[in-house]
């Protein structure tokens, strides 16, 4: 008798231990996809500054005003934007675009010059400026500005670029 109730009392740990494990293992936790915005530190000497901000389309004049109408026009749901500094010199905010569809992100980057850009192969197509990057991929647009500029600037920008690439979802 002896036995078998050490064996029960053993088969309830052990049944109680694979509960709490399958519980913990199956608890929702934080997704690394769940921003586009990627963490300090994600992307090499990248650190946000500050927190994602986001405006829905009727409020998109709070944010780019004189501008809100052209990204309407094209089915903007909404910009969410986020502040980065670069080796505590380079200051950028990345602005990620929320279109109703793919051609949103399209109708916007033929509407502005391309001059002085050199294309990059980025989502589904992207130029890179000597202050700016930007670049579409399904139905998100992604503009990156720098406040300065440098030699360093450009490839620290696209750097950046491909780090928020990587957490859009198609």
């Amino acid at each position: 008798m002896i036995g078998h109730s050490m064996l029960l009392r053993r088969g309830l740990l052990l049944g109680t231990c694979m509960t709490w494990a399958w519980a913990v293992g199956c608890t929702a936790r934080p997704d690394r996809q769940a921003t586009p915005f990627p963490a300090t530190q994600e992307v090499a000497e990248w650190v946000r500054t500050g927190d994602v901000r986001t405006f829905p389309a009727a409020d998109l004049w709070k944010y780019i005003d004189g501008e809100a109408e052209r990204y309407l026009k094209a089915g903007v749901r909404s910009v969410s934007t986020a502040d980065y500094r670069f080796r505590d010199k380079l200051d950028a905010v990345v602005d990620i675009y929320s279109m109703d569809s793919k051609s949103g992100g399209e109708k916007i980057m033929e509407s502005e010059p391309a001059a002085g850009a050199e294309t990059v192969r980025l989502g589904d197509g992207g130029r890179l400026f000597d202050q700016s990057m930007v670049f579409r991929k399904g139905p998100y647009l992604v503009r990156i500005t720098a406040y300065e500029s440098s030699p360093a600037t450009p490839p620290a920008l696209l750097a950046l670029a491909r780090g928020v690439e990587l957490r859009l979802k198609p």
